[in-house]
């Protein structure tokens, strides 16, 4: 697992090079296309929260992403004051670019294994990813 982070991380490094991403940027970035694909979008205070950053720092970062297109703020329908984050039309589209192949090989890869297999594999990832995150949140300020 830790060859395998540390490959995830030198990848996401060369995607952030690639399209001038600072490293916070591209934690930014993950995090709001994370928290809109579970249908949770986050606030830019949470983003701030789950970054470590100051709400000056979470601003910088957010505007810099929102000037690329990456991510876009929104007024939340039912709370008007409340504001949302989302990724941006070029995100999905560089993100897609860059990343399509490495999910094209992916499938091909998760088709050598049974549904027997996938699901020990995805109950150990959920339950390791779960551990990882509670650590973290016992160890955080």
């Amino acid at each position: 697992m830790q060859a395998y982070a540390a490959e995830a991380l030198r990848l996401s490094q060369v995607f952030a090079d690639r399209h001038g991403l600072h490293s916070t940027d591209l934690a930014a970035l993950l995090a709001v296309m994370q928290a809109d694909r579970s249908g949770e979008p986050l606030t830019p205070g949470l983003l701030g929260r789950q970054l470590g950053l100051s709400s000056g720092a979470t601003t910088a970062v957010v505007d810099r992403l929102e000037r690329a297109d990456h991510v876009r703020r929104s007024r939340d329908a039912r709370d008007r004051r409340r504001v949302t984050l989302h990724h941006g039309a070029a995100a999905e589209q560089v993100g897609s670019a860059f990343f399509g192949p490495l999910g094209e090989r992916m499938d091909e890869m998760l088709g050598g294994y049974d549904a027997a297999e996938l699901a020990a594999a995805r109950r150990f990832l959920g339950d390791a990813t779960e551990m990882v995150r509670a650590y973290r949140e016992s160890v955080s300020p």
